[in-house]
């Protein structure tokens, strides 16, 4: 008795029913998928000789690696400078620009995919504007094809590499490119020399996050490529449909994972939200050992900064155009990117508006009639009350057990701490075809394939993930001496936590439940893998539409669901405001 009460008192009991249902879905299942892979009980590598031996699974391999490297490349390329210029942006400007990132990020992807089938599909608005102005006679090859599918994973993949990015460049401290500037470094090299490696673990974090979650595309390649350009996650998600061969299929998400495990052990990635190692993460990079001149340059350098240093001098005063051509550039650079990003969805939603018996640009009168097809259509309503309720049930169950498992994690060791949210991020760190197959398995055991409280504890797996993230980083701003001060006062742990612990994390706990009904009520791949043809969600329902005919009413629902992430910023930021505000009231009316 004793031992359980001790063992209660320990933080990392909160964390037992996050890691329960992530062990009995994921952990156990991924095992056994492995297993399969090398026909245990006989343990041979037969199956992976076998995948390997056939081309054509070696061409897909590469096709899904190239992808996934290319699109990560280009994210990298227009995320870099639009990050640096968000951060360089007045305070005002600075937040607007972020949540004009965060929008995108938070509409559904499928949503995003559909707008760009309209865009550069074959009577799409680029061919209907190009053959109204006779510039071609037939419509233009821009769909099904690479560079399709390249516009289509960068504009879904982008907010996931600015934002990292910019997370990391607001904590450098910019008196250090001031001070190299006071010491007559031109504007490159202060930036190259100074900002861009301390910006390392940003590139580094947004990078593997972008790429991990490409390798596991399935929804956009499918929508925008062709033949050529399927993704090892179509090969394992038609296994999974047509003949399930538990070998072959696991021996695919094996390979695929090991793909991406061997990407995050080369580069490596830290998950426990902390930004002190900065400095040490930077060490051993690549871009420090840039930094390591040899001893001629040295000399050089030693020999031509007198002369930077009169240049300088020289120049302080005659800058001013330059500032304002760079700035015009910035400004630009920044607008095309947001137009790249927001573009799509406002096109969609103008186009929702249609009076025409099919979609068209700019729209001939306005009227409701697909949002009526909508509501007036049986398919469509059900398919959107069965992803509410899934929605609701996963938010609660995940946020529940999400905010447990934070709070756990945030008062134990800190060693510990980063190994626990490793493991508990694994889910919505690895390619989420896998995690389906996973997912799959763990549910089949369970006889809850084909269920809606199967598709909820599949969707709860990750969306746990976004609840312990938002939660814990709430917690690290926490301070605990409320807490004690309460307790001082001969409040038990639940008063305290009601009474004081609660209404300070309750905006991260709102976000996070959120973050996770956003997630579920998005999710296709593993709700098409666990949910069979039993339980019909409405990103299945358009993913259906969308693959065998292009009815008008998808761009309705996809209307709808691009408003939810205003609906949800708006909901977040009463919530901060309310939670700042009650916060101020109790320290104003706290005795001193």
């Amino acid at each position: 008795m004793k031992m359980l009460q001790k063992l209660s008192r320990m933080p990392i009991v909160l964390t037992v029913p996050a890691f329960a249902v992530l062990l009995v879905v994921f952990g156990i299942p991924i095992v056994l998928l492995f297993l399969a892979s090398i026909n245990a009980p006989a343990y041979s590598l037969i199956n992976y000789l076998m995948f390997f031996g056939r081309p054509a699974n070696v061409r897909v391999l590469f096709h899904t690696v190239e992808i996934s490297a290319v699109a990560t490349a280009i994210c990298l390329l227009i995320g870099y400078p639009t990050a640096y210029l968000i951060v360089v942006a007045s305070k005002h400007l600075r937040a607007a620009l972020i949540v004009l990132v965060i929008i995108p990020y938070l509409t559904s992807g499928l949503a995003r995919t559909y707008a760009w089938i309209v865009i550069l599909g074959d009577r799409g608005l680029i061919n209907n504007l190009f053959l109204d102005f006779g510039i071609i006679s037939s419509p233009l090859p821009l769909i099904y094809n690479r560079m399709a599918v390249y516009i289509g994973m960068v504009h879904i993949m982008l907010p996931m590499m600015i934002l990292p990015l910019v997370s990391v460049m607001i904590g450098i401290d910019r008196s250090l490119m001031a001070a190299g500037s006071s010491m007559g470094a031109r504007p490159f090299d202060t930036f190259w020399r100074i900002f861009f490696p301390l910006s390392m673990p940003g590139v580094r974090s947004g990078s593997l996050l972008v790429f991990v979650i490409c390798l596991g595309f399935y929804i956009t390649p499918a929508a925008l490529g062709g033949l050529g350009d399927a993704m090892l996650s179509t090969f394992i998600a038609s296994q999974v449909q047509t003949s399930f061969d538990m070998a072959r299929v696991a021996t695919a998400a094996f390979i695929l994972l090991g793909v991406a495990v061997a990407v995050l052990a080369v580069f490596g990635v830290d998950l426990s939200g902390t930004h002190g190692g900065t400095a040490r993460l930077t060490k051993n990079t690549w871009g420090s050992r840039l930094r390591s001149p040899v001893a001629m340059k040295r000399r050089w350098g030693e020999f031509v900064t007198p002369l930077r240093a009169k240049r300088w001098t020289a120049q302080l005063y005659h800058a001013g155009s330059n500032c304002d051509r760079s700035n015009l550039v910035g400004t630009m650079f920044v607008v095309l990117v947001m137009f790249y990003l927001l573009f799509p969805e406002f096109l969609v939603i103008l186009m929702s508006f249609s009076a025409g018996k099919s979609l068209e640009f700019p729209p001939s009168g306005l009227s409701f009639q697909w949002y009526r097809s909508f509501f007036c259509d049986p398919s469509w309503y059900n398919a959107a009350w069965v992803s509410i309720k899934i929605g609701i049930v996963v938010a609660v169950l995940s946020t529940i057990v999400g905010t447990l498992a934070a709070i756990g994690i945030n008062r134990t060791l800190p060693r510990l701490r980063s190994f626990l949210m490793m493991v508990i991020l694994t889910p919505i760190t690895v390619p989420v075809i896998v995690v389906g197959i996973a997912a799959y398995l763990g549910l089949l055991n369970l006889g809850l394939l084909g269920s809606s409280t199967g598709i909820v504890l599949a969707h709860t797996i990750g969306a746990v993930g976004y609840a312990v993230v938002i939660v814990a980083a709430t917690l690290a701003n926490f301070d605990r001496r409320l807490e004690l001060a309460a307790k001082s006062m001969r409040a038990g742990p639940l008063l305290t936590f009601v009474r004081v612990t609660l209404p300070l994390i309750r905006p991260g706990i709102i976000g996070g439940a959120v973050f996770a009904f956003l997630a579920s009520f998005d999710e296709v791949v593993i709700t098409s893998l666990v949910g069979g043809l039993a339980v019909r969600t409405l990103p299945l329902k358009m993913w259906e539409d969308i693959r065998h005919q292009i009815d008008p009413t998808i761009a309705a629902v996809s209307s709808i669901l691009m408003l939810l992430p205003v609906l949800s910023l708006v909901v977040l930021y009463i919530t901060w405001w309310r939670s700042a505000r009650g916060a101020r009231r109790l320290f104003i009316n706290t005795p001193t």
